[in-house]
């Protein structure tokens, strides 16, 4: 089958990620991804490409120039020989995905795409979204939680792009916190909806644990803002 082709490939270039971008990031977005087509009358075999390629090129892993011109995604498909107008569609998909794309105003233009941002964004929200964030940032040697270190809210994309990690709990406030607002379809709303919840819930829990009021004073403002 096709998409387990294209899967062989995909473990090559995240097969050892560590930063919360691996295979098992990837496949809970792709079974995702089919979920929402399902209910969204969706192409599947398309949204199944563009959910196991979209973080082949990412940016945070491979730099700007393999993010610009897709060199993994395309190689990958070519391996798979997979059809030139397929690779079109899933290429001009893969350049809308992204919540850097997002702050800059670039929103997915087909409903494949919009159902793989969903998926995408929903995975870095809820219970592996923390866990995620906390992968990502202990790879970037940032500490989980401190005290003394606040969000730095309302970044541009070139901003939040070139933003040195903080910790993992200022992320969850300058992104995670923000994705319910962007889903795009009635699946990934529902969805973001619920994840959002455990991430509300888990900080609480956190605050209170840590004795940090003002921590606990500073999310219900950030709630009331949203």
């Amino acid at each position: 089958m096709i998409i387990e082709k294209v899967r062989g490939y995909v473990v090559d270039p995240l097969g050892f990620d560590k930063s919360g971008h691996g295979m098992e990031h990837v496949d809970r977005v792709l079974n995702l991804s089919l979920k929402f087509a399902e209910k969204e009358n969706a192409n599947k075999d398309i949204v199944a490409l563009i959910a196991l390629l979209h973080d082949v090129d990412d940016y945070k892993l491979f730099g700007e120039s393999n993010a610009d011109s897709l060199v993994n995604a395309k190689s990958i498909m070519n391996k798979c020989g997979i059809d030139k107008e397929i690779q079109k569609l899933v290429c001009d998909a893969l350049g809308e995905i992204g919540y850097s794309k997002r702050l800059s105003g670039c929103v997915p233009s087909t409903i494949e795409s919009k159902v793989v941002a969903d998926a995408d964004m929903c995975d870095s929200s809820g219970a592996n979204g923390i866990l995620r964030t906390y992968a990502y940032n202990t790879s970037k040697g940032s500490a989980f939680f401190d005290r003394n270190v606040f969000p730095r809210l309302n970044m541009s994309a070139e901003e939040y792009k070139k933003a040195k990690t903080s910790t993992a709990v200022s992320f969850i406030f300058e992104k995670i916190l923000k994705l319910k607002d962007l889903m795009l379809t009635k699946s990934g709303k529902a969805e973001a909806v619920k994840r959002h919840e455990i991430v509300v819930d888990f900080l609480c829990h956190l605050f209170e644990e840590e004795n940090a009021p003002e921590w606990t004073k500073y999310l219900d403002n950030y709630l009331k803002q949203l």
